[in-house]
This record gives C-alpha cells, structure tokens and sequence, in this order.
C-alpha cells in the first residue's frame, strides 16, 4: 500500500486545478487518470461545441488563455488549454490508472478524522484527504423505452457523437434540450439533416449574449440580488429577446432561470441559435416519446415521427455511487452538503453555476487547497503525527 497527503482522482479540468493550487503550497499529492491523457472527456465531445461562458471567466487558477483564442474557447482550444495548464504547473498524473473503489481507512475510525483507503486497477493507497475531480458528466444516462429494440436505425448517445456530417440529407430526433440537445439539433440541421427536436418538460432559455453583454457577465454582476428578482430579470431577458416561444412547443416552466440552477442543479439553455432555426421552422419541437416502432416513434401526444437515427442528449450521471460508500451521496448520486464538509474528503467540479462550471472549478480547487493547507500547518504547529 502506497501512502500519500492527497490523492486526486481525474485529470480533467477539477483535477487540474486542485493540482496546481496543491502545488502552489507545497502539498504533495498523486493525480490518478483512468485514461490515457488529461482532459479526456473534453476530447470526446462533438466538434462544433464552445464554452458557453468566456475565456476571461472560464480559466483555472493560474493560467489565462493566450490572446489569440476568442471570446468563446472551442472544444479543441480547451483541450490545449489544459494540456498547457498541466505543464506549466508540472503537473504529471498517473495515467490508465482507473479507482475502483474509496473507503474511510477501517483502522482510523470515521473519514471525516481520518483518512482514506483507495483501490484503483493496479494499485492500493492511504491518503490523508481524497479530491474527488471525477465530474458530473462520467456516465452517459441511456433511457431506454417500450419496443426500443424494433427501431431499425441509429440510436447514438450525446457522448458518442461527433458532427452532424454523417447524418446528412437524414430524419434525425434529438431527445432533450439542454444546452447539449439545443446545440446538436443546430449542428445537425446546419449539415443538412431534418431535424426533431424532442422536449419533454418546460426550459428556462436565454441568449448567451443579451444587449452585447454575455449572460455570464450579467450573472455575475446580479449575484447579490433576491433569487425571486434574477429569475424575474431572467424571465423578461428571455421574452425581450425570443418573444413568446409557447406556440413554438417552447412553453416557460413556473420557475426562472436562478432557480433552476440554485434549487434544482440545472443550467438554462444559452441559445446560440438553435431557437431562430425552430421559428423559422427549420427544426420542429415535438413532445416526449412514448415507444419505438422500426421506423420511428410514438409521441406522448399519440403523434408518430419515421426517423433514421435518434440522438439521446439525455444528460450524464456522476457515477459517484460506484465508488464511494452510499452515505456520502444524495438520491441523485451528487455529493451531500454535509459530505462536502467532511474533513478528509472534498469534491470538484460537481456544482453548477451561474456564472459557468469552470469558474466554478477554480473557486472550489482554491478552497480545497486552502484547508487542507490551514490543517497542514496546524498539525505542524501542534507536532501532531499524521493518522492515516
């Protein structure tokens, strides 16, 4: 058994950043990666997708993105980024090595005291604090529906898919629109596919840029105010700025856009065009499927769509509940605000935000980084051996 001051899990953006403000204090840690690179989700996604917040808001502590990059960073200039932010802090993680499973070390008694044990596919190690950096987006969430094994199509997750060029000249159904959905049904249309776009709950949507301000910005300027207020100033963004979208099968929820991220861990869709394609009937908004036939699907609403592919962006699960104990998760497998207090184990990069999850990253990294470096010099101070 190898034993360590911290272990990082995931080499993404979260595990990144927890390294490098480690590093800054002089706190030794090991960064495992069950792949072969850093930021490896990063490199899956499809081709066209860009950070939705700016790149002045979007780094991680320490490094800013070079001068040439744009306002909105494509995926491609994300992945650079991080493969410069790991070599600028001499960041040097063990790659193709998988966790498997994390538990409060049996001999010291509870994990918020003491520290934890960790098996991973090749290796075994005490850490005195586990980060875990594994985000939010580990496991592609696959609904399955009656008679889905008739289809005769593609059916192709969010995470598995790459540009709509393939799907050309083709009847494509997007089921969900996040900000994921929203943008392939636009990606897919753009290459020529006739696309559906399947909604089964009301959205919050906004422009990503209002007035020439980006929604980020204007997040971050109204944070101090009452949630009832930003939701109300949500609410007349989207109006001003898309009109009435019920007609169009776009009908509000009853709660604005603060509330949905604060209360319910969503973010609004930042539109960048997929609702002006909708309006001028380029993409048609259709309810939820009810089942699959072989060439197509069955609406909620008893309507029949024929399709040759289906594309799910139906979201992801962390994947947190195979690898800690079930105590330390909610029902919806996100860390508890009580586990997030836990002495020996912090979690990064699990929470949304208003004003973007990689902003958010370099908050949570520099608060881990903190207190695991304020326990350091109080058990100096007290000459106190460590207990894991």
């Amino acid at each position: 058994m190898e034993r360590c001051d911290v272990l990082i899990v995931g080499a993404g953006p979260a595990g990144l950043a927890s390294a490098a403000c480690l590093a800054q204090r002089n706190i030794s840690f090991i960064l495992i990666e069950a792949e072969s690179l850093v930021g490896a989700r990063w490199r899956r996604h499809y081709d066209r997708l860009c950070l939705h917040t700016t790149k002045t808001r979007s780094t991680l502590p320490g490094l800013s993105f070079p001068r040439e990059v744009g306002i909105y960073p494509s995926r491609s200039q994300v992945v650079a980024y991080l493969e410069t932010y790991a070599a600028q802090f001499g960041i040097k993680p063990r790659f193709s090595e998988r966790l498997e499973r994390a538990s409060p070390s049996a001999a010291n008694g509870a994990a918020r005291d003491h520290g934890w044990d960790v098996e991973t596919s090749s290796q075994r190690y005490r850490a005195r604090d586990l980060i875990m950096a594994t985000g939010l987006n580990r496991t592609p969430a696959r609904p399955v529906w009656p008679d889905q094994e008739l289809f005769r199509g593609r059916i192709v997750h969010s995470a598995d898919y790459r540009s709509g060029a393939p799907f050309s000249g083709q009847r494509v159904l997007v089921v969900g629109m996040g900000n994921t959905g929203a943008e392939i049904a636009l990606d897919l249309q753009e290459h020529g596919a006739r696309v559906c776009l399947s909604v089964r709950s009301p959205q919050n949507i906004l422009p990503r840029d209002f007035l020439g301000t980006p929604m980020q910005v204007t997040s971050m300027r109204t944070a101090f105010l009452p949630v009832a207020v930003r939701d109300a100033m949500g609410r007349l963004t989207s109006r001003m700025a898309f009109g009435d979208l019920t007609p169009y099968g776009l009908p509000a929820p009853t709660y604005g856009p603060a509330t949905e991220i604060l209360k319910h861990g969503r973010t609004p869709v930042l539109d960048i065009g997929t609702v002006a394609r909708i309006k001028a009937g380029d993409i048609e908004v259709v309810p939820a499927i009810d089942m699959f036939s072989e060439s197509g699907v069955m609406l909620t609403n008893e309507a029949t769509r024929e399709v040759d592919a289906v594309v799910l962006a139906t979201g992801y699960h962390s994947g947190l509940a195979e690898l800690l104990v079930p105590e330390l998760l909610d029902r919806t497998g996100r860390p508890t605000q009580e586990t997030r207090a836990a002495r020996n184990i912090h979690f990064v990069g699990y929470r949304n935000s208003l004003s973007g999850l990689l902003r958010q990253i370099g908050v949570e990294a520099e608060a881990v980084a903190r207190a695991i470096a304020g326990r350091a010099r109080l058990m100096g101070r007290l000459k106190a051996a460590p207990t894991y």
